[in-house]
């Protein structure tokens, strides 16, 4: 059995990882030579201003009583300069949205398991190229454009860490650090000659990195007072910044002026996925070089903005976020960045006819650097007669386009030099895109091959060992034998093919995984026949309609990762399940209690996701409640004989309570606190990881009686989750317990029902002896309703209280009792706690229907393992790497979630076994008592 796990384990790792082998490895080549415009450019020097998380109609839009939110730039876009939208993608984080901005390419999602802060790939940048770069701001940002700079000519300036505090007083602060520091920079500079004439090059750029807004989104929302005040704030620090560089250089006309935004924020104060709040920045540019104000009539865009922001008659001129790295590389007449993909935007730009045609014609051949590289990499590792390329950029092809693009420009058809630059950038764009997914299809078939065979050969074990459909069928030696040469031939030929074609190793385990797992599949052939005999003297009508039930079962499953309130349909259809399986004429009460429940929980789905609006005292109730209960469970646990027969158990139990008291405290004292901008109080820390410690050890030291040990398992897992709480998730644990007790009680009913087995009494089932258990019974067909069951209970578990597969549902404020400066890692572990502790409850509970319902751990685990393969599947083939970057980030994490579960079950399977039988017993002082 334990190769058996291993083997599942191993296959499942390989199945999550493909995944970013085949939709979302690194799209970087390297080897390309820079490419830079031959006419002089328009400024001597850029400032780049980036407000973090600042959303366009934050910026844009007008004050009730018709006032500008940011006065200053509002002027400057009317008067001086031109603006539009700066359409991000996803993830939208600080990492990749700055990358975007600065090396003009979307960073790959491999990024993420990197960390934001170290260079996962090396990469160029508008800074890179730059003969001086100065920038101020965060630790977690100017670093990396550092660290991956040539020689020693990127220069930055960051606040510490620790400043980064979502419960301060005050987060513009940040902002404001940046602009005293650049001020003080150049004052310093004038009695410092070498940095004077350092300041007084070509190629300067100057990067101001303002983090302020982000940080009061996350605390207090993006349509609080405090992020509006940081906006005025940041409005004044750019007007001063302006001005004080102007005069520094004496007002040459010749510096540009950019601001952006890296990604925006929902109204619940998160970022990372795909809804417009985060992907719509704002983008306004001025100085050197740059268009003025361009008046129109009439402009057509989808969405209503323009009307909302008064700006109708202003120019609207929309870009990509990688566009805006080109247009700072032409603005100061540095080489664009070797791995841009980003493409020009002509219309802000200030300049003659020519010089525009010859920008775009740099743009081109930039982009197509990057498709030659990435064409002979694929050429040189593909075997010329299986080699099929980019049919409309051949050799020829591109001759041909740069031909016709020089010819224009002599000719001073520069119109016509534009157009055909454009084109062939698109052609280009494709191309790389091209030859990047080139092994897709090949990859995804393996893939999927393996995932087939996988599932047939669970579903042949299970059948095989804990089914009586089979006779034990001898096997044949010699028949295997040469089945096993006839797949081990396969697998040297698929090796001898890869290794011609010098593929990386992964193509190894992924074209070979197919072999063994078919091996196996194909040994148990005289099961399949035995089985399909079977079946036919079996009621085929029967059999039919049980496989419709369970793919019907799946597709609920599956459909409930896009709609959470499919969720709530299964949990009706679960709360008739003993009307109509005639359980509730023996359990009248038990199939009430178990109805109401259900449909308690399925109300969870239909709530708006968590975050959104927090409520403190829902919190504090759903700890009331369970103080409530524990006080009237507290008698019927007691009563029982063979109970708490020393006063220690009762201890744990009081010390149980007593720390659900303590978690409301926190809750309470630690939001009032950060509503008064006092920050989070050291006590209070303390406090919540001393719970988060203690919390599992006293779950130890309770009895393993059956309902005892759950209860004991229940508080100690609510009084953590109190304190990640912020509303109505708090009550989310609570009713889902009591629904698993009753699973418990139901699944005893059904046993007798069907007269499996003789109904245990649970109230005396201990855990500790259940590991003893000898005679295990043989799987009956209710067995796949209990698994299904379980499945369900996991995924509601996971979407009962918002949807965790997209990256904005998280919100930050959960995690304000234990820490609120900016960790992403610790945060990111404590929300994953969150969710893993409604999962911890389900899995204990299936834990216990397993021992009490006679079956090994093993035959049940293996039906929950079909049916989430089975999920995977549909997932795997569900992966988007095109359309709205809504769609893509969800697809990724719909099968990432999948797999993980399915890995991540069969850890849970080992640790709910460990929480449920293991018991630390504490040296006692021993008492003489006379018998």
């Amino acid at each position: 059995i334990p190769i058996f796990i291993l083997a599942g384990l191993l296959v499942h790792c390989v199945f999550l990882v493909s995944i970013f082998d085949i939709y979302f490895s690194s799209p970087l080549v390297h080897g390309m030579t820079p490419q830079q415009t031959p006419l002089p450019p328009p400024a001597k020097r850029l400032v780049l201003f980036v407000a973090d998380g600042l959303r366009a109609d934050s910026l844009y839009e007008l004050n009730s009583n018709g006032t500008p939110q940011a006065p200053y730039l509002r002027g400057i876009l009317e008067n001086n300069g031109s603006w539009g939208i700066s359409h991000t993608r996803v993830p939208t984080e600080s990492r990749p949205g700055h990358v975007a901005l600065i090396a003009g390419f979307y960073e790959d999602v491999s990024a993420v398991a990197k960390g934001w802060k170290e260079n996962p790939v090396e990469f160029d940048s508008v800074f890179n190229e730059s003969k001086y770069t100065w920038s101020w701001g965060s630790p977690d940002i100017l670093p990396m454009f550092a660290k991956g700079a040539t020689g020693d000519h990127v220069y930055t300036f960051c606040y510490t860490a620790e400043s980064e505090d979502f419960g301060a007083q005050d987060a513009a602060k940040l902002d404001i650090w940046v602009f005293d520091h650049v001020k003080s920079f150049f004052n310093s500079s004038r009695s410092n000659q070498t940095l004077f004439s350092a300041l007084n090059e070509e190629k300067v750029v100057l990067f101001l990195h303002l983090l302020g807004i982000d940080t009061n989104g996350h605390a207090h929302r993006p349509n609080s007072r405090e992020y509006k005040e940081n906006i005025k704030k940041v409005d004044q620090g750019v007007k001063e910044i302006v001005s004080m560089i102007d005069n520094f250089y004496g007002n040459d006309g010749k510096t540009a002026f950019i601001l952006t935004s890296d990604h925006g924020m929902t109204d619940w104060g998160s970022h990372g996925a795909g809804h417009p709040s985060e992907t719509l920045t704002p983008l306004v540019v001025w100085g050197a070089g740059i268009n003025y104000p361009q008046k129109v009539t009439s402009q057509f865009f989808e969405d209503n903005f323009l009307k909302e922001w008064k700006l109708e008659n202003l120019k609207r001129l929309d870009v990509n976020q990688a566009d805006i790295a080109p247009l700072m590389a032409s603005l100061i007449g540095v080489p664009f960045p070797l791995n841009s993909v980003g493409t020009l935007p002509l219309e802000y730009l200030n300049n003659t006819a020519h010089f525009k045609a010859e920008s775009m014609f740099t743009n081109a051949v930039q982009i197509l650097a990057q498709f030659k590289v990435k064409m002979n990499q694929k050429k040189e590792n593909t075997l010329s007669f299986l080699f099929t390329p980019f049919k409309p950029l051949s050799d020829s092809e591109q001759m041909n386009f740069l031909k016709k693009i020089r010819l224009c420009i002599q000719q001073q058809k520069y119109n016509e030099a534009v157009s055909l630059c454009k084109t062939l950038i698109n052609l280009a764009l494709e191309g790389l895109s091209y030859y990047h997914t080139y092994d897709r299809l090949f990859l995804g078939l393996s893939i999927a091959m393996s995932f087939v065979g996988w599932t047939t050969y669970v579903i042949l074990v299970i059948i095989k060992t804990h089914t009586n459909l089979t006779k034990t069928v001898p096997t044949n030696n010699k028949k295997s034998t040469v089945l096993f040469y006839g797949f081990a031939f396969a697998g040297m030929i698929i090796a001898f093919f890869l290794l011609i074609q010098t593929c990386p190793w992964t193509y190894y385990v992924y074209c070979l995984l197919p072999v063994p797992v078919w091996y196996a599949v194909v040994r148990e052939i005289p099961v399949i026949q035995d089985l399909s005999a079977n079946v036919l003297s079996l009621h085929i009508g029967q059999s039919i309609g049980f496989l419709l039930v369970c793919i019907l079962g799946i597709e609920i499953l599956v459909f409930s990762f896009f709609y959470r309130s499919a969720l709530s349909v299964g949990l009706l259809v679960f709360a008739g399940w003993p009307v109509i399986t005639q359980l509730w004429v023996q359990a009248k009460t038990k199939a009430l209690i178990w109805t109401l429940l259900c449909v308690l929980l399925a109300v969870f789905p239909l709530m708006p996701v968590v975050g959104r609006e927090p409520n403190i005292h829902l919190v504090i109730a759903a700890g009331l409640l369970t103080l409530l209960i524990s006080c009237f469970s507290l008698p019927s646990l007691c009563g029982n004989k063979n109970k708490y027969r020393n006063n220690e158990d009762l201890k744990v139990y009081f010390y149980q309570m007593l720390s659900i008291v303590l978690s409301m405290y926190v809750v309470s004292t630690t939001h009032d606190s950060l509503k008064n901008k006092l920050g989070l109080p050291v006590l209070n820390q303390i406090i919540s990881w001393m719970t988060l410690v203690s919390s599992p050890v006293l779950l130890l030291l309770s009895p393993t009686f059956l309902f005892q040990r759950l209860f004991s398992i229940f508080l100690s897992l609510m009084s953590t989750y109190l304190l990640l709480s912020t509303g109505y998730e708090a009550l989310f644990p609570l009713v889902l317990f009591g629904l698993m007790c009753m699973w418990i009680n139901m699944e005893q009913e059904a046993l007798q029902h069907y007269g499996l087995s003789l109904k245990p009494k649970l109230a005396f089932f201990n855990f500790a002896n259940a590991v003893d258990i000898i005679q295990f019974r043989q799987l009956h067909l209710d067995d796949v309703r209990r698994s299904f069951f379980f499945v369900f209970f996991i995924v509601t578990a996971f979407f009962g209280t918002g949807n965790i597969a997209s990256i904005n549902s998280f919100d930050p404020a959960s995690v304000y009792c234990f820490l609120t400066v900016f960790s992403p890692f610790m945060m990111g572990g404590l929300l994953v706690l969150k969710v893993v502790i409604p999962f911890v409850l389900v899995s204990c509970a299936f834990e216990a229907v397993q021992v009490t319902t006679q079956l090994s751990s093993k035959s049940l685990f293996l039906i929950v393992l079909v049916i989430s393969d089975i999920m995977a599947l549909h997932f795997f083939f569900l992966v988007k790497d095109y359309g709205s970057w809504l769609d893509i980030g969800t697809s990724i994490s719909h099968y990432v979630l999948v797999m993980s579960l399915t890995i991540f079950m069969m850890l849970m399977n080992g640790l709910a076994q460990l929480l449920t039988t293991q018991r630390l017993e504490l040296p006692r002082r021993t008492k003489h008592h006379s018998t």
